[in-house]
């Protein structure tokens, strides 16, 4: 029988030895912005893998690989070490399937950020403002006010009004859970359209998580997919414009 939530560490890795550990979650999202920056950063920063969840709380499927061998969704942890600290990346296939298990998947990934010794979680996700957007802003949200001063100083916007129906999912729930707990977390959240992958807006965060970690990381390669990306939107525009002249002509 499978456990609800199995959590196995890398036979090699040894919790005792991490030192200021910060956790990234980076789960798939809005725009994927949070998948986008903590997996670029994982490969940029060569982070090593220590460990793997698994749950019945992910959605009832299989995955398969290139090859065509099936294996159940996860998700991942990662590691990465500097001279100050280390750095804990929750990585993964999915978020929850139901409201219950957002709930209980975050309430397992604070246990995780506990046991390691975490004092701060920086939560990473997209707010969807439904149109397309030049120059997207990084929103913040904190879980206490002496946070905020720190976030607000390194660029992050915080509105009163935004983002008006709250922050859905692990990149919320570790913020209101943590805070129970007296665990410092913040998220950043890249402004987005919402209907597609998001590297532009990605890029933004990337810069800013940087900062406030202060790991800095090479942009070079996901610039380069944020500019193709711009490339295609311009395109689609103005073909879309195109077609409705097209259409106001034939009318005419």
């Amino acid at each position: 029988m499978i456990d609800d939530i199995s959590i196995r560490y890398t036979e090699n890795f040894d919790k005792t030895t991490l030192n200021d550990p910060i956790l990234i979650e980076g789960l798939p999202g809005i725009g994927q912005i949070g998948k986008l920056v903590a997996e670029y950063m994982i490969h940029m920063l060569g982070a090593e893998k220590i460990g793997e969840i698994h749950s019945i709380y992910l959605p009832p499927q299989v995955l398969l690989e290139e090859n065509g061998i099936a294996r159940l969704p996860r998700n991942e942890l990662y590691l990465y070490r500097t001279e100050q600290r280390h750095i804990v990346f929750l990585v993964g296939d999915f978020q929850s399937a139901s409201s219950e298990g957002h709930y209980i998947l975050s309430d397992a990934y604070l246990d995780i950020a506990s046991e390691l010794g975490v004092k701060r979680i920086y939560t990473l996700g997209g707010f969807g403002v439904g149109r397309l957007v030049n120059e997207p802003r990084v929103l913040g949200a904190v879980n206490s006010v002496e946070l905020r001063t720190e976030i607000e100083a390194a660029g992050v916007s915080f509105d009163r009004d935004e983002p008006g129906g709250g922050i859905i999912g692990a990149a919320g729930l570790l913020l209101g859970l943590g805070r129970l707990r007296g665990i410092d977390a913040v998220c950043l959240m890249g402004e987005t359209s919402g209907y597609i992958v998001d590297p532009m807006s990605a890029a933004n965060v990337l810069a800013l998580l940087s900062k406030l970690i202060s790991v800095p990381v090479d942009p070079t390669q996901l610039n380069a997919r944020a500019a193709e990306m711009e490339r295609m939107v311009e395109g689609l525009i103005e073909s879309d414009k195109m077609q409705r002249e097209e259409e106001l002509r034939y009318i005419g």
